[in-house]
């Protein structure tokens, strides 16, 4: 079978293999991520959805901003690349429910993880921020191909009216 990845596709596969390396060093290895072997602790885990994103709203003040935002936020977005590149890397019709499921299972790995490692702690609440991430990352991916499509097709139908007139 011929390799029909264009060079575009290519750089998005290599691209997202960084992506992964570098979300699985966050996750499980950085210290300034409050990464730290806790084999002598007990498992931590959040079971409530909502509990820990309307804790940190509340205790926004004490917690620090900074806090609040790579709590929340930061679950977010690291997923957003995920979901953009996902369609691209994986090279069929993805839509939108295969981006949630797939964002949502990468996410529950993750945490199934943390928690077996007691690194980090399970939490409901992050796969939820996780999934969302991935779910405005295909949204993102949709909307450029759909400008990509419409250019193309303004630039074809420009050529036919120079070539027609």
């Amino acid at each position: 079978m011929e390799n029909d990845t264009t060079k575009n596709q290519r750089l998005v596969q290599i691209l997202f293999v960084e992506y992964m390396i570098v979300l699985i060093y966050l996750v499980f290895f950085a210290e300034s991520m409050g990464r730290v072997d806790r084999e002598t602790g007990a498992y931590a885990y959040n079971l409530e959805l909502f509990r820990e994103i309307k804790r940190f709203y509340i205790y926004r003040e004490q917690l620090g901003i900074k806090a609040v935002i790579l709590n929340l936020a930061g679950n977010v977005l690291a997923f957003v690349p995920f979901g953009c590149m996902l369609p691209v890397v994986i090279r069929k019709r993805t839509c939108l429910f295969d981006t949630i499921l797939l964002s949502f299972s990468l996410s529950f790995c993750i945490e199934i993880i943390q928690l077996a490692f007691k690194v980090g702690s399970f939490d409901v609440d992050d796969l939820l921020l996780n999934t969302i991430g991935g779910i405005l990352g295909y949204m993102i991916y949709r909307t450029v191909q759909t400008v990509r499509i419409r250019r193309k097709l303004r630039a074809r139908q420009k050529k036919f009216q120079e070539f027609s007139a």
